[in-house]
C-alpha cells in the first residue's frame, strides 16, 4: 500500500513549488502583444528584477532555460581565442565553461573539488601570473550539484588586489531570491538567472544582467548573434525586441505574480526565511548522521547554500531513500547530481531543494518524511533528527 496519494511535494532543487497565485497568473487568455497592458508589466518587470539582483546596471530577457542564459552572456562578452578563468566547486562551473568552449573560447579551469568553496590565494596567484590574457572570471555562487556557496564579494576583493581587470561574471541560477546577492556593491560585471527557482516561475526564462563596463566588452565581441544580442533588449523602441519576437506572455504574467509576492514580503525577508529553513534542514541531517553515514556534502555550515542542500548516504540505500519518499509518502528529492559517474556510487547521492515557495510546515513536513524514510530503507541513523529541526524552526520565529 502507498501513503503518496494526496498533495505532493516537489523538494528538488529546481524547478521549485509553484504558488497558486503564479499558476493563477498564468491561468488566462492569450494578450495583445502589440500594445496596452502587456508592454506596460514588462518595463516595470525590468526594474523589479533589477531591485532583486541589487543593481542599476542592465538586464536582458530571454525565453530559455539556465542554460540559454549562459550562452548569451558569453555570446556578449567574448571572441573565439579568448581566455576565461573558471574556479569550479562542483557540476555548474564545469558546464558553463564547457558551453564557452564549444563557442571558441579557452577555458582554463581551477577546480576545487566538490566539498569546499574557491581557494583565494590560489585565484591570486594565477591572476598574478596572467600575461594580459584572461579576460574574465566565471564562478558559480551557489553550485546546484554540490550545495557550496562561494563568497562573491570576497572573490571580487581578491580580483582587485591583484590589480587585474578581469570581468567578474556570476552564475546566480539557485540563489537569486534565496541567497544574499548584491551585484553591484560586490562588483559584479555580469550575473545570470533563471525564474525557476528562486523566482518561483515555471521554466522558461532566462536573465543576463550586466554593467557598464560588462557593455564595453560587447563593442568587440565575435561571439555575439542577433538573437544572443543584449543591447537589442534592453529599452528596445518596440515591445517585440524585449523578446526578439513574440513575448513569452504567460511566464511574464506568472513572473509579475511572483515578484508581487517577493515584494510584498521584502527581499530581506526572503533571504531571513531561506537561512532559518536551511539551519533547520542542517540540523537535522547533521543530527541523523552523528550515528551512521548519512552526511551533508558540505562540512562548514558557513558555506552551505540557503537553497540547496546536497547529501552523502555513503550507501546505495540513498536511492532507496529517495524512492520510497516518493512512492510512498509524496515527497520528491532530488538525484545526486555530477558528485560521481554512473556506476553504483551514483546511488549514494541525493539531493534536497528549499528555495522560492517555502515555509516552515513544508519543510517540517519533509524532514518528518525523509526520517520514516530512513527507517524504512534502514539506513543508519541517530534518532531525533526532527526535534533538533524543530528546536531551530521555534528558536528562528523569536528573531
Amino acid at each position: 500500500m502507498s501513503l503518496a496519494n494526496g498533495l505532493t511535494y516537489l523538494a528538488i532543487p529546481g524547478p521549485s513549488v509553484m504558488p497558486e497565485r503564479v499558476l493563477r497568473a498564468m491561468h488566462r487568455a492569450a494578450p495583445n502583444i502589440y500594445y496596452g497592458a502587456l508592454p506596460d508589466m514588462v518595463s516595470n518587470l525590468v526594474t523589479r528584477l533589477k531591485q532583486v539582483a541589487r543593481t542599476d546596471g542592465h538586464v536582458a530577457m530571454y525565453i530559455a532555460n539556465g542554460h540559454g542564459a549562459w550562452e548569451a552572456a558569453v555570446s556578449n562578452v567574448f571572441s573565439p581565442g579568448d581566455l576565461v578563468l573558471v574556479p569550479a566547486t562542483g557540476r555548474f562551473a564545469h558546464g558553463w565553461a564547457e558551453m564557452a568552449g564549444v563557442m571558441g573560447v579557452e577555458t582554463e579551469i581551477l577546480d576545487f573539488g566538490k566539498r569546499a568553496t574557491i581557494d583565494l590565494d590560489t585565484l591570486k596567484d594565477r591572476l598574478e601570473a596572467d600575461d594580459g590574457r584572461i579576460k574574465a572570471v566565471m564562478a558559480v555562487q551557489t553550485d546546484t550539484s554540490t550545495g557550496v556557496r562561494n563568497d562573491i564579494a570576497a572573490l571580487r576583493a581578491a580580483i582587485d588586489e591583484t590589480g587585474h581587470d578581469a570581468l567578474l561574471m556570476i552564475d546566480c541560477m539557485a540563489s537569486l531570491g534565496c541567497d544574499r546577492f548584491e551585484m553591484d556593491a560586490w562588483g559584479v560585471d555580469v550575473m545570470v538567472a533563471g525564474c525557476q527557482k528562486g523566482l518561483m516561475t515555471p521554466p522558461g526564462l532566462g536573465f543576463v544582467f550586466f554593467s557598464d563596463k560588462a557593455d564595453q566588452a560587447r563593442e568587440d565581441a565575435k561571439c555575439v548573434t542577433h538573437y544572443w544580442d543584449w543591447r537589442r533588449r534592453i529599452e528596445p523602441p518596440y515591445f517585440y525586441q524585449y523578446f526578439d519576437g513574440t513575448a513569452p506572455t504567460h511566464h511574464l504574467y506568472g513572473l509579475d505574480e511572483a515578484l508581487n509576492m517577493i515584494d510584498e514580503e521584502g527581499l530581506e525577508n526572503v533571504w531571513s526565511r531561506h537561512a532559518s529553513i536551511a539551519r533547520a534542514i542542517w540540523a537535522a541531517f547533521d543530527h541523523w548522521g552523528s550515528s551512521g553515514p548519512l552526511e551533508v556534502n558540505i562540512e562548514d555550515p558557513s558555506i552551505r547554500s540557503h537553497s540547496v542542500t546536497a547529501l552523502r548516504a555513503n550507501s546505495e540505500k540513498g536511492t532507496a531513500l529517495r524512492e520510497w519518499c516518493e512512492t510512498q509518502a509524496g515527497l520528491t528529492l532530488g538525484i545526486g547530481l555530477g558528485m560521481v559517474e554512473e556506476g553504483p556510487e551514483w546511488h549514494h547521492f541525493f539531493r534536497l531543494g528549499h528555495m522560492g515557495h517555502i515555509n516552515a510546515q513544508m519543510i517540517l513536513g519533509a524532514l518528518a518524511t525523509v526520517e520514516a524514510g530512513l527507517k524504512a530503507v534502514d539506513l543508519p541513523h541517530a534518532s531525533g533528527g526532527i526535534e533538533k529541526a524543530a528546536a531551530v524552526i521555534a528558536e528562528e520565529s523569536k528573531s
